[in-house]
């Protein structure tokens, strides 16, 4: 395989992540990779963004490779990955560092340290009758209470600073960091009009709310916040809504981004599971990797993300890898 820097003309069949407004939205060098077979035809393709902390120079990924053909295997992908270091490292990088939850990897480079996890999706090519039976009766009954007792689901770009305050209010609650405000807007510009910004009311006051960047492909429920006693159901019928809306646009699929594979039963990632799993998608499976370049500078980075967040997701979750490679996804998926 032969890898190498491409230009990337994005159209709405693929995700919203690899279009050039989000990436310099979100990073001042971006690009993508783009692997090519020996007849020179794409059969992948690898959108990347470049932040530099102080001295270390990092690459993430925003969204997983994108199959550019429908034979390309794990095998291939593997093989691409491998390759795209030493375009990483021409281009000064230090560390490759974890991606972002909605960006799940079917396989990962050698060398790589690795970690697995998921995330929810729910295919939107069902009727409405079967996505609602799909949902847990929990739920149903939540969403109809909200809906009963007058929760009203609006959107437009008017609602960001609202949302915005919401979502840094729910993050504080849960003692993590969300980008200022001025990031969070220059992101929401850089996505144009492939992001809705979704929020429910009651009696004036609001409930919850929702970010959601899409495009045909999919829907992402990237952020969300909730008042702190928000009405029962408030949220869930803003999410009920949102499928059913993306539902009738033609988008392919909703991603309720991340999930941690097989947490301990009383922690809240179980309990955050448990809350996306009962809207009816499947736990797709993958992993989360990260990768060091520089040595020196890479020990920078993992030393200092350690002091800030005890780690990052891939130290966090990697003890779990390799019971995920003795029993299989289909086992670990059930808590094995």
């Amino acid at each position: 395989m032969i890898v190498k820097t491409v230009e990337f003309d994005w159209n709405p069949n693929y995700s919203i992540f690899a279009s050039r407004g989000f990436l310099q939205s979100v990073s001042d060098q971006f690009g993508w990779i783009g692997g090519f077979d020996h007849g020179g035809k794409m059969v992948c393709i690898l959108p990347y963004t470049i932040i530099k902390k102080g001295p270390v120079k990092m690459a993430r990924f925003r969204v997983e490779t994108i199959k550019m053909v429908s034979e390309f295997t794990k095998q291939q992908e593997t093989e691409f990955l491998n390759l795209i270091i030493n375009i990483l490292r021409k281009l000064k990088v230090d560390v490759i560092i974890p991606a972002s939850t909605n960006c799940i990897f079917r396989t990962y480079p050698e060398k790589a340290k690795a970690a697995p996890y998921g995330s929810h999706i729910i295919e939107l090519n069902q009727t409405e009758e079967i996505l609602w039976k799909n949902i847990h009766q929990k739920h149903r009954n939540v969403i109809r209470n909200a809906e009963k007792k007058g929760v009203k689901i609006v959107e437009g770009p008017e609602y960001l600073e609202v949302a915005y305050n919401l979502i840094k209010e729910t993050f504080q609650r849960s003692k993590m960091k969300l980008m200022n405000f001025s990031s969070f807007k220059k992101m929401i510009n850089g996505l144009g009009n492939f992001v809705k910004i979704m929020v429910a009311e009651h009696d004036g006051s609001v409930q919850a709310c929702a970010v959601i960047p899409f495009s045909l492909y999919r829907a992402y429920y990237l952020y969300g916040g909730t008042a702190t006693r928000p009405l029962t159901g408030s949220m869930n019928y803003l999410q009920w809504r949102s499928i059913i809306d993306f539902k009738l646009m033609g988008v392919q699929s909703y991603d309720f981004c991340g999930a941690r594979i097989a947490p301990d039963k009383d922690s809240k990632a179980a309990r955050l599971i448990m809350y996306k799993e009962r809207f009816g998608g499947k736990l797709h499976v993958g992993y989360m990797w990260k990768y060091s370049i520089n040595p020196i500078k890479s020990f920078i980075y993992n030393f200092g993300v350690k002091i800030l967040r005890g780690g990052d997701i891939v130290d966090a979750e990697h003890h779990k890898l390799s019971l995920f490679r003795f029993y299989g996804s289909d086992e670990i998926e059930k808590g094995n």
